[in-house]
């Protein structure tokens, strides 16, 4: 199973990107899907997650800003980041979780995207 992250890059403060991921591999079904971000001497910050329910929960620093959306038929989440701040500059990792293979449960990492904010 493989996470394959897209739509990072520089952007001017209140400026917006997007991100992309899509799950590939043996996935029978996929439970949680979301991203987390990460900036060099930082814990790693849950930027918001959707549930295959629906159910959406974001980090307190992105919300009214940022939005995710899933789409299940094709195993991908996406991040819409409005109103790009320089304390949102770090290294954008999408996640997901479920079953695989022979009906095995797996956790998994894309490799990661930068955002960069200039002010």
């Amino acid at each position: 199973v493989q996470l394959q992250a897209s739509g990072g890059g520089l952007v001017e403060a209140g400026g917006s990107l997007r991100l992309s991921c899509t799950v590939s591999g043996s996935v029978l079904s996929l439970n949680d899907m979301g991203w987390y971000r990460q900036d060099p001497g930082k814990q790693r910050e849950l930027v918001a997650m959707v549930s295959s329910r629906g159910e959406i929960k974001y980090g307190d620093s992105v919300k009214g800003r940022f939005t995710i959306s899933r789409d299940n038929a094709k195993n991908s989440v996406d991040l819409q980041m409005n109103n790009l701040q320089p304390e949102d500059t770090a290294v954008y990792h999408c996640s997901a979780d479920g079953d695989y293979s022979d009906s095995q449960y797996g956790f998994w990492w894309g490799q990661g995207t930068q955002v960069t904010v200039s002010s």
